[in-house]
């Protein structure tokens, strides 16, 4: 199984300085977070959206990383194939992995988050997300032995009724606990991306790229 991937080139339509990677959510597709790539903008670098690899049960033309429902059946693969794909990445791009931000919304922050943590990308963005749990014990030991994780930035709304804001505090506490470097911010809002939101990301991305 291989990934489908959007793939938006620079808008400046010079070399791509960096890449961004945007993960859907449940039921979403990579069509649906594409227009981010304007939004945020940032016109020298390479955005690619990944289309998760199962189809939802109950929205047409909906995917998902895994079954909510379903005790998170087809994670295990998702997650190989994601870490596969993101590995492979710089022999597409010619960058760096430190030269690459992985974000994601809702179930892709979570995404973002389990694998993003053992991989030495230049920043994590989970937007209105939550921790795998019963992963995260196997992330931490691997993290330690690779000495380092990438900088988190993680948003949430206090008014999300999809993704309990308690959630968002558990994951806060967690990423604290091992040591991860973690930048919080919570906002009136739902279960959504808003304008303000995407300046604090587009802040966020432009510092762990150093630019």
């Amino acid at each position: 199984m291989s990934l489908q991937v959007i793939s938006i080139p620079p808008a400046s339509g010079h070399a791509a300085q960096a890449v961004i990677v945007i993960l859907h959510g449940w039921g979403a597709n990579a069509a649906d977070l594409a227009p981010l790539a304007e939004f945020l903008n940032l016109p020298d670098y390479q955005f690619y959206l990944p289309n998760a690899p199962w189809p939802h049960p109950q929205v047409a033309g909906g995917l998902m990383w895994y079954d909510l429902w379903q005790n998170q059946q087809g994670l295990p693969e998702s997650r190989h194939h994601l870490k596969t794909w993101l590995t492979d990445l710089p022999s597409l791009t010619g960058l760096p992995l430190k030269q690459t931000v992985l974000a994601g919304f809702s179930q892709g922050g979570a995404m973002t988050l389990d694998v993003g943590l053992n991989l030495p990308l230049a920043g994590l963005i989970s937007w209105s997300g939550y921790l795998h749990a019963p992963v995260f014990g196997s992330a931490v030991s691997e993290g330690i032995a690779n000495s380092a994780y990438p900088p988190v930035l993680m948003v949430h709304g206090r008014q999300d009724a999809v993704v309990p804001l308690a959630l968002a505090h558990q994951a806060q506490a967690s990423l604290n606990l091992a040591g991860v470097s973690v930048q919080y911010h919570e906002f009136e809002i739902g279960h959504e991306i808003l304008p303000d939101v995407l300046s604090l990301s587009r802040e966020f991305i432009q510092t762990v790229l150093g630019r």
